[in-house]
């Protein structure tokens, strides 16, 4: 199982940071994970909301069919799925009031009998640098 985090303070307010942070539409300018959407995407994100979609880590895609487990605007949206193999993921986007800005997290969980050993440590290791990278894109993007 891995567990990862990481987060940027943005100078940018909370309003900013989440409606680019939560539309599904944006994923392909800066969740480093994303390859593409197999359903459509819904017009407005709520808790029970699905959506199919392709992420890719370390060369190999997965196709997840996300539910929305929680969303509270403008501070947490948070989705999880099972993709092939049986992989459960789930990320969470936490945006967080911040003296010059606002905090933006962004957290991933997996788990699955793939990613153990070996390949669970290349798996968690390449996370957080898709961590670090989408939001180096994310903070380009405002």
């Amino acid at each position: 199982m891995g567990q990862l985090t990481a987060s940027r303070e943005l100078a940018s307010g909370v309003e900013e940071v989440w409606t680019l942070a939560a539309d599904p539409n944006g994923f392909e300018k800066w969740l480093t994970l994303h390859q593409k959407w197999k359903s459509d995407i819904p017009a407005q994100l709520a808790v029970g909301v699905q959506m199919t979609e392709v992420i890719s880590m370390m060369g190999m895609p997965n196709t997840i069919t996300w539910t929305v487990d929680e969303y509270s605007a403008p501070n947490v949206l948070a989705i999880s799925g099972i993709g092939m193999a049986g992989v459960k993921m789930s990320i969470k986007f936490d945006v967080e009031p911040a003296e010059a800005g606002c905090v933006f997290i962004l957290s991933a969980n997996f788990e699955g009998q793939m990613i153990v050993g070996a390949l669970g440590k290349a798996i968690e290791t390449q996370g957080g640098k898709e961590l670090e990278a989408s939001l180096d894109q994310f903070a380009q993007l405002l």
